[in-house]
């Protein structure tokens, strides 16, 4: 699950970067925070779920795990696509209410990895996986 994470992190720091280049060349700004919201939710958050997943094997195999997957990989786009729309002066009802729809997702994505790590990571985990890499 972990590399899964990691290679869509990986998506987001590819189209964050995209974007600044972007604003950069044209001096246009107005994506400034979709190019924030790729980058710190996208790409930051989900590399850091990702590596947690790495370190702590019990958590990434659970089912919260596949949930948190789906859920911040289906609400992401689905917030960062209207979000650009707006960005760009469109903005009727249904753009907004689909934008509030995947932040929604995501954040119960976000939601379901913190339940996932208070249930399944112990510190006694730490200590267990800190001698495997030792061994190594």
């Amino acid at each position: 699950m972990g590399v899964r994470f990691l290679k869509m992190a990986v998506v987001y720091i590819l189209v964050g970067i995209c974007i600044g280049i972007y604003m950069g060349t044209t001096l246009n700004f107005a994506l400034t925070s979709v190019h924030a919201h790729t980058n710190l939710f996208g790409w930051a958050t989900l590399a850091l779920c990702g590596f947690t997943y790495l370190r702590f094997p019990k958590a990434a195999e659970s089912t919260l795990a596949q949930w948190h997957f789906w859920l911040q990989g289906l609400g992401l786009p689905v917030m960062l696509i209207p979000l650009t729309l707006m960005a760009h002066g469109y903005s009727p009802n249904w753009v907004t209410t689909l934008k509030h729809i995947g932040e929604a997702v995501a954040g119960i994505g976000i939601f379901v990895f913190a339940v996932n790590v208070f249930t399944n990571i112990k510190a006694m985990d730490i200590h267990a996986n800190h001698k495997h890499d030792i061994s190594l």
